[in-house]
């Protein structure tokens, strides 16, 4: 594992979908098992939109993981949203989500977007990634969440 590079890669358009399904399921977070059932059952898009989930990879170890899509746990109709941010934990404090969460913006720029919007309960965790805290929201599963945004 040692002297691997470390890759972004698009979940939807990589050649081992299972293995990757796989190593997000293996996830402690509730919201990465979602995120694996979605996958797995073919519903990702029924329910965040267009999108798609970008890796961060080491080898076949998953470092970080992302989604760039329609819609977010919140209901507001700007778009699009990251979400489902993670990091393995024995890969935090590196800042290797800042190369997805760049990727993500560049992708979103590519595609005509001014701003990406990030929902989460974090404070002070996406401001140094660029983020401003906008306002804060009911979420879908009836908690506040802060509202942020990125321009890109």
């Amino acid at each position: 594992r040692k002297g691997t590079l470390m890759q972004i890669i698009d979940y939807f358009t990589c050649n081992d979908q299972p293995h990757w399904r796989a190593a997000i399921a293996e996830n402690e977070w509730r919201a990465a098992k979602h995120l694996a059932r979605l996958l797995e059952q073919g519903n990702f898009h029924d329910e965040v939109g267009k999108g798609t989930v970008y890796l961060l990879t080491e080898g076949d170890k998953l470092v970080s993981f992302l989604t760039l899509a329609e819609r977010d746990c919140v209901d507001v109709h700007d778009s699009p949203w990251i979400g489902f941010v993670h990091t393995a934990p024995e890969y935090r404090g590196h800042r290797h989500v800042g190369k997805l969460i760049d990727h993500a913006c560049a992708s979103a720029r590519e595609h005509g977007a001014a701003r990406v919007y990030l929902s989460t309960d974090h404070v002070g965790l996406y401001e140094k990634y660029g983020f401003t805290y906008v306002e804060q929201r009911m979420d879908i599963y009836g908690e506040m969440a802060n509202v942020l945004v990125r321009e890109v």
